[in-house]
């Protein structure tokens, strides 16, 4: 729980946020002096005035109006990217049928844009400009006029929201306005707003938010202090306000609900129908709640409120300083409060018992989230009890149903242990039978294989500058190779880069653990064609792998240190599977088996004798045999041939007659073509013709020394 409350996913995050939400919802915000009012384009103003945009000579009468009734700041929530289409010259360019004189007077005319930049030049005006995702070049956009941004400490920007792109608005009205505020507002992950940025950075720059600049401009300061530290913004000073900031340079506000009061029609304002003492002394904004300019953001306590009024809330807040604090330490002290409070309980509860346990958190879950409750109503802190107490009932929970799932975990444990390596029906028998399971080591007749991808290292140098390709390439091999291993009831021991080691008979038993082996190995073939099948449609070359199984006495179980273990087998008969698969590539077949494992599969198998030799390690001989196929290629007629005559040439070969070897190898050959081994008998002529020109003596056993492993 600790580790998932340090990643923070976003369910996490939500879920602390929410609990935020509650205490808005249940605390209502200190009353204060109301410092903005919102001159509204709303649906009456619409239906009044026509469709949005508007000319803007209308936005200039507007900004007269107020700035003769004394406000202190008059800030637009819109913008203008473009010039007004409703200019006289515009007007007399797209309207046909005026005569030559009119045309030229309308041509002749201040534009509405000019109308507005004179009336904005009269006035202590904040215009908004946008983030925009990606970048953007507007065709009239020049230099970015802002506000002069101090840092005391750290530069913040890579803390800031950051936009590749900026919406700006016409040059006339840039020059005019005596101050430009970003007014995007990113939502939480839930899409709601509870936090709203003092600083943004947009096309590299560091801008100020609308609701900071219009506090600026109306205070009539020329610099605002942006105060910071390795984990991020501390806080940000203007003169003497200073408002409290997370890491991000964003202010916690405590929402209050839609206020109507505060919304005055905009045709009731340019019907002088407003009395001016409203707006006198306050921040006048420009924005809109009418439903079709799709400007409503959710809040913590109102799912549709006007975009406008969070910049209203936000300027309220900072003036008023009524600004909600998460400070820095607030994540380190959860983090610790939860440490303590989980090692508590568990230290408790096997000493108090589960009631008294119990009784014990729910006093410490009161008396943490009233200190919450409190601190946020008195303070202004917001802090989270939700997580220490989801974390506390996790663990608690946990620690009472461990007393009576001991045989369920048992069954886990089981499953996880073995459920990487064996098939899920053997899985499951172990979990019904866990006494099936032997820890330590035992003694048992069982089957080994290994299984190694042929010349791999080259292949491995071709993906030096790619070493993602090759894990990729491992594991589209090793996936049905594992899975061949698995439905044959087999147990995977172990990867070893590209080879894989598996065995049979443990931990369940599994009497026919030799052909099951045997299987495998066929299954693993038939997988590795159609991979070599898909890779051939890539242009990608072939892969070849060799396999190798001994059966015999090994010892199985659990083994290692105290400090880790596995479950593994050990033995005589697991080193010689090894040495077995190191000869395929010698005598050019799949699969090499052991003479145990060959007497098993006997009638049920096709095996076909290879040779006697002596591996290097040891110093008996061995005989080993070639696998050809399953139970239907053993009871073919075709095969039948192969091994009759497959058997005279070995006694031949054995008995030093080796003009008989090299006649019989040349017809083993056309007959083995067809199980692709015919290179075993180009071996076999190779030797007779060797011997034929330097026999090997009378005291010869016929064993061929493998020095190589």
């Amino acid at each position: 729980m600790l580790g998932l409350r340090i990643a923070d996913p976003a369910p996490l995050e939500i879920l602390r946020l929410k609990t935020f939400d509650l205490y808005q919802q249940l605390l209502k915000p200190k009353p204060g002096p109301e410092q903005v009012v919102i001159i509204d384009i709303d649906e009456k103003s619409l239906n009044h005035l026509g469709q949005w945009p508007w000319p803007r000579t209308l936005l200039a009468q507007i900004v007269d109006i107020a700035n003769t009734a004394g406000a202190a700041a008059i800030g637009f929530d819109v913008l203008f990217p473009e010039y007004d289409r409703t200019s006289p010259a515009n007007i007399a360019d797209l309207v046909e049928g005026y005569d030559s004189i009119t045309a030229t007077k309308l041509r002749s005319m201040k534009s509405n844009d000019q109308a507005f930049a004179d009336a904005m030049a009269k006035a202590r005006v904040v215009l908004g400009q946008s983030g925009f995702q990606r970048e953007l070049k507007q065709w009239h956009s020049g230099k970015i006029k802002s506000a002069a941004l101090a840092t005391l400490g750290p530069a913040p920007d890579r803390f800031l929201d950051s936009y590749p792109g900026l919406v700006r608005n016409v040059p006339e009205l840039e020059a005019s306005a005596k101050g430009l505020g970003m007014v995007s507002i990113r939502p939480e992950k839930d899409g709601i707003i509870r936090r709203v940025p003092y600083i943004m950075k947009a096309q590299s720059l560091m801008l100020p938010a609308f609701g900071l600049e219009l506090i600026r401009v109306a205070t009539g300061q020329a610099t605002i202090l942006i105060k910071t530290e390795e984990t991020g913004v501390n806080s940000l000073n203007l003169s003497s306000i200073r408002m409290p900031a997370d890491r991000n340079a964003k202010a916690w506000l405590h929402f209050r609900p839609h206020k109507e009061g505060i919304f005055f029609s905009a045709t009731d304002v340019l019907k002088n129908k407003v009395p001016p003492q409203v707006f006198k002394g306050r921040i006048v904004l420009v924005g809109t709640s009418a439903t079709g300019l799709f400007d409503m953001k959710a809040t913590p306590v109102d799912p549709g409120m006007p975009g406008v009024e969070v910049h209203a809330q936000l300027i309220n807040a900072i003036l008023t300083q009524n600004l909600l604090k998460r400070p820095a330490w607030a994540n380190g002290m959860e983090v610790t409060l939860t440490v303590l409070i989980n090692l508590l309980l568990i230290a408790l509860l096997p000493r108090l018992g589960a009631t008294l346990t119990i009784a014990s958190g729910a006093i410490i879950a009161i008396s943490l989230t009233s200190a919450c409750w409190w601190a946020f109503g008195s303070l202004g802190l917001i802090l989270d009890y939700a997580f220490p107490l989801l974390t506390s009932l996790a663990v608690t929970g946990l620690l009472v149903s461990l007393g009576y799932l001991s045989e369920e975990i048992d069954r886990r444990r089981i499953k996880t242990a073995f459920g990487q390596y064996l098939s899920q029906d053997m899985v499951a028998q172990l979990a019904d039978n866990p006494d099936q399971l032997k820890l330590g080591g035992e003694t048992k007749h069982m089957s080994i294989l290994f299984s190694d991808v042929r010349g791999f290292t080259t292949i491995s140098e071709t993906y030096k500058s790619n070493p993602q390709g090759l894990t990729m390439l491992i594991n589209s091999l090793l996936t049905p190779l594992s899975e061949a291993v698995v439905i044959h009831k087999g147990t995977i021991d172990k990867y070893m880069g590209d080879n894989i080691m598996a065995f049979w008979n443990a931990p369940l038993p599994d009497d026919d653990h030799a052909i099951n082996a045997c299987r495998a190995a066929l299954e693993m073939g038939r997988r590795l064609d159609l991979l070599n099948e898909e890779r051939k449609t890539r242009g990608e070359v072939p892969l070849a792998i060799g396999v190798g199984i001994n059966s015999g006495e090994c010892v199985v179980g659990n083994m290692g240190s105290d400090l880790r273990f596995d479950y593994t087998v050990l033995g005589d008969s697991v080193n010689l599977a090894s040495r077995l698969e190191g000869q395929t590539k010698s005598y050019g077949v799949l699969i090499i088996v052991g003479e145990n494992t060959a007497v098993h599969v006997a009638g049920k198998i096709a095996v076909l004798h290879l040779d006697r030799i002596r591996v290097k390690g040891k110093t008996e001989p061995e005989e080993i045999y070639a696998v050809l196929g399953d139970e239907g290629i053993a009871a073919s007629d075709h095969f039948r041939q192969l091994m009759s005559t497959h058997n005279q040439l070995l006694k031949a070969y054995f008995g030093q007659d080796w003009k008989t070897v090299r006649k019989l190898s040349a017809s083993c050959k056309t007959m083995a073509e067809e199980y692709n081994i015919a290179g075993l008998y180009d071996i076999y002529d190779a030797r007779a013709a060797d011997f034929m020109k330097q026999a090997p003596g009378k005291d010869w056993d016929g064993v061929n020394d493998r020095l190589e492993k």
